[in-house]
């Protein structure tokens, strides 16, 4: 068995589509759920703590019928097994896909089982305060180094879920900007700050200086002998974090068949273990697996990320429609949309097929967005009466955390008046045409009863798997990313330049000019 290749605008159910989008790109579906009752239950599915709603979209049953068409013949299910059954699916870096498997707990394997093990035995004795410092002072401090899909998952993670956080205070050091780093050690104590490195190579440069940074600044105060107490690594290469200075029973592994974006689930996820406990740690993992068995086994027409996946594509490769916004209500989650747009636009943002042909349909959709309600005061203008329209994911929680309930009722109040709105619109005011909505403007609604462990890694997961639905239908690879690559390789060169004060070694003459201005300032600064 082979990974489908199949051109999705070359299959039947694509062109039936094209068809079906003249009738119905110029309908106003304003009044489709007004005492339409049979459209919202048709077009909801509740599953576990979560209850998902899609009536507000520009879709029909005939449309829906067709874009399940379009699953079938691109061969979704086909595609889906073999992710799961750990094929090398990510074919141009021959690599398996399996960030499932560090959360399969009815068939784990036993090297994830060990690397659990071990976080769960680490994070506890930090917690506990049975791991001392070279001083003897338990931690109470953890500074997370790397950047990416090292940085931007377990930052998210531990953002969300500082509810439930202990009395450890976590730091995440990713960008390479040394001011912000310098700020965030300054404020730290070297006797019980505890530095966790993760990168797979141990080889990125932005994760290695900053690392080094922190070394420096920890000898300021102690031994290199005590390194080994404070610097833990997570990475593939245990020979150079060992060079660094980590004991080698404090390297963590990770694995080629989990990519970067995917990679909290295990090793990466150490700090997210120490800020809330390895079994909340845990029930994030149970969260995500629960996830998984539900995009694996439920049927296309009641499987939440294939029907995500499915009507990203009818609203990008149909109406043209290039963005899609995400706005949780819930402060917790301003992590969330940095997050998805790595996983999003890193994962789908291709333009050569798994044919090795250039497309020449648009694939990787834009991410962006923020927190309600606080977005409703900055972009939302735009989204009710802007020129474009942008079909919007809003995820909210039936309860609080806090037990605040008059604030709650208020936030989950513009959460549903939002999607109400932006469907319905309303005509202007004779006398005022800027009062004026036009509606038509769809959304997806996430509903969730509680904003738990279990549920973010449900909820995580179910935006991963949304991701593989538009890579297939797309028929892109979507989990090696050489359009990474490529900045850090000139870098190197326009370093090199700065380093040597000779701009004219650049043959790019907008760069050279640049490069002249900046060792200009730097020298006047001196």
């Amino acid at each position: 068995m082979s990974f489908p290749t199949v051109n999705p605008t070359e299959t039947a159910s694509w062109k039936a589509l094209e068809t079906h989008y003249k009738a119905l790109a110029s309908k106003g579906m304003q009044t489709a759920l007004t005492g339409n009752e049979s459209r919202a239950k048709a077009m909801s599915v509740s599953w576990q703590d979560f209850f998902f709603d899609y009536a507000k979209n520009r879709i029909t049953e005939e449309t829906f019928s067709l874009l399940m068409d379009l699953a079938k013949e691109v061969e979704l299910k086909t595609a889906i097994d073999m992710q799961f059954a750990g094929e090398r699916i990510n074919a141009t870096e021959n690599r398996a896909v399996l960030h499932t498997a560090l959360r399969n707990f009815d068939a784990m394997k036993p090297e994830v089982s060990q690397t659990l093990e071990k976080i769960k035995q680490f994070s506890e004795a930090v917690i506990s305060g049975t791991y001392k410092g070279f001083s003897g002072k338990p931690i109470t401090d953890i500074v997370n180094i790397g950047i990416g899909g090292s940085h931007l998952g377990p930052e998210m993670v531990v953002e969300a879920l500082h509810h439930y956080s202990n009395h450890l205070n976590i730091h995440f050091i990713a960008n390479v900007d040394g001011d912000n780093v310098q700020d965030i050690l300054s404020n730290l104590n070297p006797e019980t700050t505890l530095v966790i490195v993760v990168s797979k190579s141990f080889t990125t440069q932005e994760t290695l200086t900053n690392a080094t940074v922190a070394k420096n600044w920890f000898l300021q105060k102690a031994s290199k002998e005590a390194i080994a107490r404070h610097f833990v690594a997570v990475s593939m290469n245990t020979k150079e974090a060992v060079k660094f200075g980590v004991a080698e029973s404090n390297v963590f592994p990770m694995y080629d068949w989990v990519g970067g974006r995917f990679s909290l689930w295990g090793a990466v996820g150490l700090s997210i273990s120490c800020a809330l406990g390895y079994h909340r740690f845990e029930e994030l993992l149970k969260g995500g697996f629960e996830m998984d068995k539900h995009f694996q086994t439920t049927e296309f027409h009641q499987n939440i990320p294939v029907i995500l996946g499915l009507l990203s594509v009818w609203y990008n490769n149909f109406f043209k429609v290039e963005t899609e916004g995400i706005v949780a209500y819930s402060e917790y989650l301003h992590k969330l949309v940095p997050y998805l747009q790595q996983a999003v636009m890193e994962s789908n943002g291709k333009s050569v097929d798994r044919n090795g042909t250039a497309v020449d349909y648009q694939t990787g959709t834009i991410a962006w967005g923020d927190v309600g309600s606080n977005a409703q005061h900055a972009f939302f203008q735009l989204l009710h009466q802007g020129t474009k329209w942008v079909p919007t994911d809003f995820i909210g929680f039936s309860q609080s955390l806090q037990g605040n309930t008059k604030n709650h009722n208020i936030l989950m109040a513009n959460f549903f008046a939002q999607t109400e709105s932006l469907w319905e619109g309303k005509p202007a005011d004779p006398q005022n045409p800027y009062t004026g909505f036009e509606g038509n403007r769809p959304s997806n609604t996430l509903l969730i009863k509680k904003l738990t462990p279990k549920n973010l890694g449900s909820l995580i997961a179910l935006y991963e798997h949304k991701v593989f639905v538009q890579g297939v239908i797309w028929n892109i690879y979507s989990y090696d990313q050489w359009g990474v690559e490529l900045g850090k390789k000139v870098a190197r060169g326009t370093l090199q330049a700065i380093v040597n004060q000779n701009p004219d070694q650049m043959t790019n003459s907008s760069t050279q000019q640049l490069l002249k201005q900046y060792l200009q300032d730097q020298a006047e600064n001196k």
